[in-house]
């Protein structure tokens, strides 16, 4: 179930087939509806083959050119869609193909059975679109196989978060929230060495995936050791949910950003939540108890116009300049410090980076505004007020028309303890003592969904059990070995009993 599960989810739900995973080798059977859409898949080809002319050279080849490049990408725009793409080999000035599917089918469908190629030798653009959905399907078949409670909330126009459920014992207690993200960011496929989006798994057992580390193998891994947990006939005071969302990777804004503020989120009663971690590559398993705070700041400076052959006074640019001397410079003590105490680890400061510079229409002209914008990462012990106090002062001192506005500004860091003042937290480490997994609690250096969740009082713990591991998130060739997935399993089927029998809490009795 494992490898069945990793491998569909990996491709958004697409046909399923037989994986070998570790110890543990499933064949999933097909229904009859999908036995059915691939005989149609089939017969479309063989229409295919039929019907469409090919060009003069050649008409034999049934299964299409094996030489034809198959690319993969994403549409741009607030809703990407993924796509894959051949061009025609031989132009013939033909109509272009859009290939469409079910739930049993996806664009690597297409490409295994050849129909991208085939079409591309036969002189056609085709592409073949993963529709949005897919994920939402593939969480409520996991939903039925698994006899969960399975709840939808489109929080804005197209964006889903899928709720699984396992209901407690003891419905007066407070809940336990497994959060994950759906969302993956952009792959180069032509610098990996296997199709990003079918989790190959190589003859040493790493499994090569978009999201095979950030984070969809934290959300097999949920659903896995939930399904263990049924199987063996556990039930738990507290109820579990599985919390599956989008947009995360651009943000949240469309994602728990908005559906931590719905009454569908506070009918949870999340008491606990657990989110996403990172890799490590040692001994040790990272775990975040705070984040650092983005704040996405442009700086525009206006000045004196003229021609650039002159030595005009007061320009944008000369204004500007000091601003980002002031905020470099500003960097640079913070760079210092963190390389100065072998203690700090790179959440526990404040980064700066210049991202973008703007201005200007020609060599010869000197402009009248200018802008820089920065990516700043607040620490959570920083005052955030006095903060950008020395900001705006930093843009006073540059002289006037020096301005600055936030394009993101997040402005309610929380940390959750990691004593035994927090039960959450002692049930989490005693489990991890248990197991003897050494522990590397770290404030997150950048943003996750755990911000908007820890915002509306809910404590939460960023963690992913992928130790050994190189940190390869948003990396081309992202992988994850077998044997660290599987391990990982084993330690959520240890946590999630522990956690969802936690007693009462004062505020709960």
């Amino acid at each position: 179930m494992v490898g069945a599960l990793c491998g569909c989810w990996f491709r958004l739900g697409g046909a399923r087939r037989l994986i070998p995973f570790g110890p543990t080798v499933v064949q999933t059977s097909m229904s009859r509806s999908q036995v059915a859409l691939l005989g149609l898949g089939l017969l479309l080809i063989f229409l295919l083959y039929v019907g469409l002319p090919g060009p003069p050279e050649q008409n034999s080849w049934f299964w299409g050119d094996p030489n034809v490049t198959v690319l993969a990408g994403l549409t741009p725009g607030n809703s990407p869609i993924f796509y894959r793409e051949v061009l025609p080999l031989n132009p013939a000035h033909r109509v272009e193909v859009v290939l469409l599917h079910g739930k049993a089918f996806n664009s690597h469908t297409w490409e295994q059975l050849g129909t991208l190629q085939l079409l591309s030798q036969r002189g056609y653009r085709a592409v073949a679109l993963d529709l949005p959905g897919a994920a939402v399907a593939f969480f409520e078949e996991r939903a039925r196989q698994l006899g969960l409670g399975c709840q939808k909330v489109e929080v804005a126009p197209g964006y889903v978060v899928t709720v699984l459920t396992w209901p407690g014992t003891n419905p007066a207690l407070s809940s336990i929230l497994l959060n994950s993200h759906t969302d993956v960011v952009p792959v180069f496929k032509e610098h990996w060495s296997h199709d990003p989006f079918e989790a190959f798994k190589d003859s040493e057992g790493y499994i090569y995936a978009r999201g095979a580390q950030d984070m969809k193998c934290v959300s097999i891994q949920y659903l896995e050791a939930v399904r263990r947990l049924k199987v063996e006939g556990h039930r738990f005071p507290r109820t579990i949910h599985m919390t599956f969302v989008p947009d995360e990777e651009v943000g949240g804004h469309q994602g728990m950003e908005l559906f931590v503020q719905r009454p569908e989120f506070h009918a949870l009663r999340a008491g606990f939540a657990l989110d996403e971690g990172i890799a490590n590559p040692t001994d040790a398993f990272t775990v975040f108890y705070s984040e650092r705070s983005p704040w996405w700041v442009r700086v525009t400076s206006t000045g004196r116009p003229g021609h650039g052959s002159l030595f005009i006074e007061d320009t944008a640019a000369e204004k500007l300049h000091k601003v980002v001397s002031s905020i470099l410079a500003f960097r640079e003590k913070e760079w210092q410090r963190l390389q100065s105490n072998p203690h700090l680890k790179e959440g526990a400061v404040t980064s700066v980076n210049l991202t973008k510079l703007e201005g200007g229409v020609a060599y010869n002209v000197i402009p009248a505004t200018m802008s820089a914008s920065f990516d700043f990462r607040v620490a959570p012990d920083v005052d955030f007020k006095a903060f950008e106090e020395q900001l705006q002062s930093w843009c006073q001192a540059a002289g006037e028309g020096v301005t600055l506005e936030f394009a993101q500004k997040w402005m309610h860091p929380q940390v959750t303890p990691t004593d035994d003042s927090n039960p959450w937290w002692a049930a989490f480490s005693r489990v991890c003592k248990d197991m003897n997994l050494s522990l590397e609690p770290e404030i997150m250096p950048a943003a996750t969904d755990s911000r908007f969740i820890r915002a509306v009082g809910v404590p939460a713990l960023g963690f992913s059990p992928l130790n050994r591991t190189p940190v390869l998130l948003h990396d081309h060739d992202e992988r994850l070995h077998e044997a660290v997935f599987l391990r990982g399993v084993d330690i959520y089927t240890r946590l999630l009993p522990a956690l969802a029998s936690v007693p009462a809490l004062p505020s709960e009795s």
